[in-house]
């Protein structure tokens, strides 16, 4: 695993933490600076160079589901007007109190679902048909939780009973209803514009009364599987509005790099850069029906 760049230096901001796309600051009135960053990252390495504007779209796509949202859940955002060196890509949210699981909904099978299945026959502990293939559509949407990993590592299916240890049975429960319901709110949104949601990743964090808040980026890119419903046919691998492109070029001979060398990969060609911002911008626009 590579190391992360220095944080940026911002003025009246403490940097916090940084995670493979985003950086955290506190400020001085207790608020938090979210900044997403153009980083990419594969396979678990952080590649170069950046993919310019990357870190813009994913804000300005992640305002735009909030709104979308804000009927069913309140949101931790409380501006978007932040420092002029981060404008564009950063926003000033509440401090909550994070639920250690990362919130996922399914409801098509492909990714780690799949592999899941194809082993044992189920998803985090949940039995699905016999016969499935990559892409199938599931019965119904399923939330399939997973823990939240450290820098570096791989975040791991868990099960509902594993989420129920971690935070209570009632809190389980909610955030499990939470998950389910704004999936299949947000499948109907991006279906509306010729787009398949096949599973997204949610992070709820909590107020000090107990109100549990949507955090961190939603519906965007680099945390869901968008499929153009045109090219949508199941047993195959999709194309997708993500950095499918990355994966795809580095474990291409063109690359020549050893997936199971754990050495660093090397730099994205220009061609590839392009076309992975491209996608990102594809995908904004045909779900906000705004253009870049």
């Amino acid at each position: 695993m590579n190391e992360l760049p220095a944080p940026l230096e911002i003025p009246g901001a403490t940097h916090l933490h940084s995670g493979k796309v985003r950086d955290l600051y506190t400020l001085e009135d207790g608020n938090l600076l979210m900044v997403a960053s153009d980083r990419i990252s594969a396979y678990d390495f952080i590649l170069d160079p950046v993919i310019p504007e990357k870190g813009a779209i994913l804000t300005r796509m992640s305002l735009w589901w909030f709104d979308q949202l804000a009927a069913v859940i309140p949101n931790h955002v409380i501006s978007d007007e932040v420092p002029e060196i981060v404008a564009g890509r950063a926003l000033i949210v509440e401090p909550l109190d994070m639920f250690p699981v990362e919130c996922v909904a399914r409801g098509y099978l492909t990714g780690s679902g799949l592999s899941d299945y194809r082993a044992t026959g189920h998803v985090c502990g949940i039995d699905l048909p016999a016969g499935l293939v990559d892409g199938s559509k599931l019965p119904a949407p399923i939330f399939t939780p997973a823990s939240k990993a450290e820098f570096g590592d791989h975040d791991e299916n868990i099960t509902f009973a594993d989420v129920e240890t971690a935070v209570g049975e009632p809190t389980a429960a909610a955030l499990r209803e939470l998950t389910l319901s704004i999936y299949e709110l947000a499948e109907g949104i991006a279906r509306e514009q010729g787009i398949i949601l096949a599973d997204t990743k949610f992070e709820f964090g909590s107020r000090a009364d107990g109100v549990i808040v949507l955090a961190d980026e939603v519906l965007t890119p680099d945390s869901s599987r968008f499929w153009p419903v045109e090219d949508y046919e199941p047993g195959r691998a999709q194309p997708s509005f993500d950095k499918q492109i990355v994966r795809n070029w580095l474990t291409s001979p063109e690359s020549g790099w050893d997936k199971a060398s754990n050495t660093q990969p090397p730099a994205l060609p220009e061609a590839v850069i392009e076309r992975t911002r491209a996608r990102y911008i594809e995908a904004y626009e045909r779900l906000t029906g705004e253009t870049w």
